[in-house]
């Protein structure tokens, strides 16, 4: 039997995209649980904002575009946020600190946008709207995190964090509208999102900030 068109373009892309999805997940759950951690929360608490922080940005994007929200029908991402909070819980606190995590974050960030991008496309999504639904996907759920721990969000720092990820799926979208392959397309298109997000980690590039009127 063939499978449903969605399900037939997102399998064109091969075994790789779907292992950086679930990597994705669990970088941005990690960042939840740390979130919840470090102001001395429970176990509960943590677990809580690993799933949110993991799953969120997936679950708005899939509510949008008329999918089934896919973790509820996956029998590993529930588990896996569950599990990387646990870890987090009972390490040392000195494990998790430095610049490991905001690295691997920024490769989770671009893999999630290409991947939000890609199943969008996939849903019949127009390609700007798609696009857009990358950017989502791969945002949403650390907004969602710093919205509940009450940390100022992403979209109010100058850093190249959103720009990054619309990059990666803007890129994605781009590259298979002029016909190149899918996975091509998307590693290209998550490597250059993961490279401006290195950038602006090592050049300390920023957007410029409003100025009022002048």
């Amino acid at each position: 039997m063939t499978p449903p068109a969605p399900t037939l373009a997102l399998t064109q892309l091969g075994n790789v995209l779907p292992w950086l999805d679930l990597f994705g997940i669990a970088v941005f759950a990690a960042t939840g649980a740390l979130a919840a951690a470090g102001r001395g929360q429970t176990l509960v608490t943590a677990a809580f904002f690993a799933l949110i922080t993991g799953v969120g940005g997936g679950t708005i994007r899939d509510l949008l575009i008329g999918a089934p929200v896919w973790w509820t029908h996956h029998p590993y991402v529930a588990a896996l946020c569950l599990g990387v909070a646990l870890v987090i819980w009972i390490t040392p606190q000195r494990w998790w600190h430095g610049a490991a995590l905001d690295w691997l974050d920024a490769l989770g960030l671009a893999a999630y946008a290409v991947f939000g991008a890609a199943k969008s496309l996939s849903f019949g999504i127009p390609p700007v709207p798609a696009a857009l639904m990358g950017v989502l996907t791969a945002c949403c759920g650390g907004i969602i995190r710093d919205v509940l721990a009450g940390e100022p969000s992403i979209l109010m720092r100058p850093e190249l964090y959103v720009t990054a990820a619309a990059l990666a799926s803007g890129l994605y979208v781009l590259l298979t509208l002029a016909g190149m392959p899918l996975l091509a397309a998307a590693i290209a298109a998550a490597a250059a999102g993961f490279a401006l997000r290195a950038a602006a980690f090592v050049w300390k590039i920023k957007l410029p900030a409003y100025r009022g009127k002048r």
